[in-house]
């Protein structure tokens, strides 16, 4: 019969780590007589980060004893008090081996459903104070789980445990914590995990995710039920020369450069919405690198990228100034997964600005098709003069079946012509859009200065439109996901501090920063935080694959090997390091 050992609460609170104040609530102490377990936690239990744990399917987290001996077993530890792995529940029996997901059990006058594995984060290592921590429970199959309080009622140490009822598909916390994790997603597995009704949403949007990987019948790489998919394979590696063919001036402050390959063979073929990174030569010290989406249409013999002259953009500024006909640039191959989805819903194109890029290249693909889909073109500039490609996408829009249009200019200038260049004074944003009647069943591609993505992006949602019907691309350095740290001001990406080195050269390809490694930096992570590059991580360890990265250019290593490998192309910046000169999305 198995047995509750202790149960152990913990309210939230601030720790210092490398410098740092994160907010944890997975310090647990035992506590004595009974307690109320009520739908969404314990009796004087809280958690700090509602993203990662706690919520009605996450009430209560339980360990086992019998783990609690094999890691003082493997970590040569003898220190380990209950609430040490940051549980509720300590329990001798029901291994994570035994116990499925959708069991029910009866402990004290409450009843409870097994819902999922723990999803463990760093805040386990800084516990128990062994960094790899949160990858070591996954590798070696020992998370634990979490309950779904069905009926409240009072526990206590001591209590007898009483399996209730089984679980749907009979599938053990082992084997489903392995089916995300761990590489090789058996297709029947997938199959049966999406047909247990007790399972987390979560989890069973990240095996839907699999399953679909899985049906696409090609090797897929990478794992899409951490990470999502980074579209389809690199076309090379690394850098390849194209040649300056043309530079055509699109608006006062917009460029187009075109480009063919310098060795004369045929590009290679892209996906509208996608981006290319740029290496530009000549001046003093590292080469100038950013990012730029293509904006012509995928197919045609060169690549077209367009470039808004920034105030202090070194980068724009030399395509401007310096960048003529016949010069050499390298460029990498085409990567993102902002692309049209396939299908006969509506299409929204809504960007403003320079954002106006990828998506225009989405609509030459809409106008090459030929096809029947009703396609809104949505877009907002200050004026005529700033308005690059005005021509040229009512031409496009012209030959679609059931095009819309709507244009507006915040700061319209006295020649600028309503009706004629624009439809409407002031900004694109959800008031308008209301008043538009878009369809709901549309999918939405959204692209646009950081404001202009966020008011959207959280106003369609409001409305009513689906997670998975919003499509967005960021310009420049995302935003960053650090749970449980502090907030802090952005500042300017910027070298780390201290005397420069001479180790292998890091870019940072949206920032603009090149860096030299240094060896007392352990992973790339460390690297980017410490010049204040936006990043976005979770377990810091090589499994939850928050953090995973394009690799532009160069080879890594890995310390520790990941769970599961990243896709062909990325990288795990949170567990690797440069072999030689790299080259990284961010």
């Amino acid at each position: 019969m198995a047995r509750l050992l202790s149960v152990n609460v913990g309210l939230p609170s601030d720790v210092l780590w490398q410098g740092r104040t994160v907010n944890t609530a997975i310090w647990k102490t035992p506590v004595a007589g009974p307690r109320m377990a009520r739908r969404l936690n314990i009796d004087g239990d809280g958690q700090a980060d509602l993203a990662g744990h706690g919520g009605e399917r996450r009430a209560v987290f339980v360990y086992q004893m019998d783990s609690y001996h094999y890691w003082q077993k493997h970590l040569c530890r003898d220190d380990f008090v209950c609430g040490q792995f940051g549980e509720n529940f300590t329990i001798d029996g029901l291994p994570d081996t035994e116990v499925c997901i959708g069991d029910r059990y009866r402990i004290g006058s409450a009843l409870f459903e097994v819902t999922q594995p723990r999803v463990t984060c760093y805040r386990l290592g800084i516990r128990m104070n062994e960094p790899e921590m949160a990858a070591l429970v996954v590798k070696h199959g020992r998370p634990g789980f979490y309950f779904r309080v069905i009926e409240e009622g009072e526990v206590q140490a001591g209590d007898e445990v009483t399996k209730i009822a089984s679980g749907a598909e009979a599938m053990s916390v082992f084997e489903i914590n392995a089916l995300l994790y761990w590489p090789g997603h058996p297709r029947d597995k997938l199959e049966r995990a999406l047909r247990i009704p007790a399972l987390g949403s979560g989890w069973h949007a990240s095996f839907e995710a699999l399953l679909k990987q899985a049906g696409k019948g090609v090797a897929a790489t990478g794992n899409a039920g951490l990470a999502p998919p980074s579209g389809p394979p690199l076309a090379w590696q690394g850098f390849r020369p194209f040649r300056v063919t043309s530079k055509v001036c699109e608006s006062r402050t917009v460029v187009s450069v075109m480009l063919e390959p310098a060795d004369g063979q045929p590009i290679a073929a892209t996906l509208a919405g996608q981006f290319m990174v740029l290496r530009l030569g000549s001046a003093p010290g590292p080469a100038l690198m950013r990012s730029y989406s293509l904006s012509g249409r995928p197919g045609e013999r060169h690549y077209r990228v367009s470039v808004k002259r920034e105030p202090h953009g070194a980068a724009s500024r030399y395509i401007e100034e310096t960048l003529e006909v016949g010069d050499i640039v390298e460029a990498s191959a085409a990567r993102g997964s902002f692309t049209i989805r396939p299908g006969d819903t509506p299409v929204v194109l809504l960007s403003a600005g320079i954002g106006v890029t990828p998506v225009l290249a989405m609509l030459h693909a809409l106008a090459a098709a030929a096809l029947t889909r009703e396609v809104w073109w949505l877009y907002g500039t200050r004026n005529g003069r700033e308005h690059p490609f005005a021509g040229e996408a009512r031409d496009l829009l012209n030959t679609l079946a059931h095009p819309h249009s709507h244009i507006r200019y915040s700061s319209p200038d006295p020649d600028d012509r309503p009706n004629v260049d624009f439809d409407a004074p002031g900004h694109l944003d959800m008031q308008a859009l209301k008043a538009l009647g878009l369809p709901t069943d549309a999918d939405f591609y959204i692209c646009g200065p950081p404001r202009f993505m966020t008011d959207l992006t959280t106003g369609l949602a409001a409305s009513g439109i689906a997670s998975d019907q919003i499509h967005t691309e960021t310009f420049g350095s995302g935003s960053s996901i650090t749970p449980g740290i502090a907030a802090a001001p952005r500042r300017p990406a910027r070298p780390p501090d201290g005397p420069s080195h001479s180790g292998a050269l890091v870019s940072f390809a949206r920032t603009g920063l090149s860096v030299r490694w240094e060896p007392a930096f352990d992973s790339l992570l460390e690297l980017a935080e410490a010049c204040d590059v936006p990043v976005r991580w979770s377990c810091r360890t090589g499994v939850c694959h928050t953090c995973e990265t394009g690799l532009v250019a160069g080879s890594i290593g890995y310390r520790p090997d990941p769970v599961d490998a990243p896709a062909d192309g990325n990288v795990l910046i949170c567990c690797s390091h440069p072999k030689g000169d790299i080259v990284i999305d961010l």
